[in-house]
């Protein structure tokens, strides 16, 4: 039998739903936590200490969590699958994707440069500059979005409406990231999360926020959405663009039609996108890992979701 490593500290509903997953296609799984994991190079067999796979390495990994913490803590759990990739062991989604797209102003440059239509964005450390940004933007008529470089589900974002919110603006340690608020289509607020797999758009679905964030965890509803070329080609090459195996991509609709990419992320929970659409994505996922990076009965994505 083959043994995944699930990179997690907190499993719930999702490393539930992998770990039968890889079950169901003969592979054991075991839950552990990056902040756990140490390297021993003194000429050991194993040079990457993994809990549970003390004697060999597990067959592939598949990351549901980074833990948060200081920089050096950050780049510590980073590195420790870099190196398993480095060694030939499947990451699934790799150290590279997660960094790209944890931090936004990162995530930002690279769908910028691969010409992937997203909002105006600016990112400096001039707190003057950032006010005359911000308020040159209020004077024609246009709303910012200010948020962290690091961060999810919406922790730490303001929206910057009118000029007496100019008091309220801050930096995120140091750095300020501001980004045009782009106004959806139709009633209230919504986006579309596109779900993407091995370069696929598996499904998709509409999220409503009861204000302008449209986190699920913050009590969005969701209902589904049928995909479409230009959807599914801009999520597609958010994706790509940021070499990721499989992603969610945040997508808004504005009042002229147009698709803009808000956000992308290599972490994506699933279980909103299951409650409106008839497809387990889990089960997705394993068959996409196993069937690419360990040579296990190669699956279509396509003929996975119909």
């Amino acid at each position: 039998m083959g043994r995944i490593a699930i990179f997690t500290d907190d499993p719930g509903w999702h490393g539930k739903q992998l770990r039968q997953a890889f079950a169901n296609k003969g592979y054991s799984c075991d839950y552990v936590s990056l902040t756990e994991c140490e390297f021993s190079l003194d000429s050991t067999e194993v040079p990457i200490l993994i809990p549970g796979f003390e004697s060999t390495l597990p067959d592939a990994v598949f990351v549901r969590g980074v833990p948060g913490g200081t920089l050096q803590e950050v780049v510590f759990y980073l590195d420790v699958l870099h190196c398993l990739k480095a060694m030939g062991i499947p990451v699934y989604n790799d150290g590279y994707a997660i960094e790209k797209s944890v931090d936004k102003g990162r995530t930002s440059f690279l769908l910028n440069n691969a010409d992937i239509n997203t909002p105006v964005t600016w990112i400096l450390k001039d707190r003057i500059k950032a006010l005359q940004i911000a308020e040159n933007e209020l004077k024609q008529g246009r709303q910012l979005i200010s948020k962290p470089i690091f961060g999810s589900q919406g922790e730490g974002v303001r929206r910057i409406e009118k000029m007496t919110d100019l008091f309220w603006l801050t930096s995120s340690n140091g750095v300020y990231y501001l980004q045009r608020f782009i106004e959806c289509e139709g009633q209230g607020y919504s986006d579309i999360r596109v779900f993407i797999v091995a370069g696929k758009a598996i499904a998709a679905m509409k999220r409503s926020g009861k204000s302008w964030l449209n986190n699920v965890a913050r009590g969005a509803s969701c209902e589904k959405v049928e995909l479409n070329t230009e959807l599914s080609t801009i999520a597609i090459g958010a994706a790509q663009a940021l070499s990721m195996d499989y992603a969610g991509v945040d997508v808004i609709k504005d009042s002229g039609g147009c698709y803009s990419i808000i956000e992308v992320n290599s972490i994506p929970a699933w279980k909103g996108l299951e409650s409106v659409c008839d497809l387990n994505v889990a089960d997705i996922l394993v068959e996409d890992l196993l069937g690419r990076y360990l040579q296990s009965d190669v699956v279509n994505i396509e003929r996975a979701v119909s």
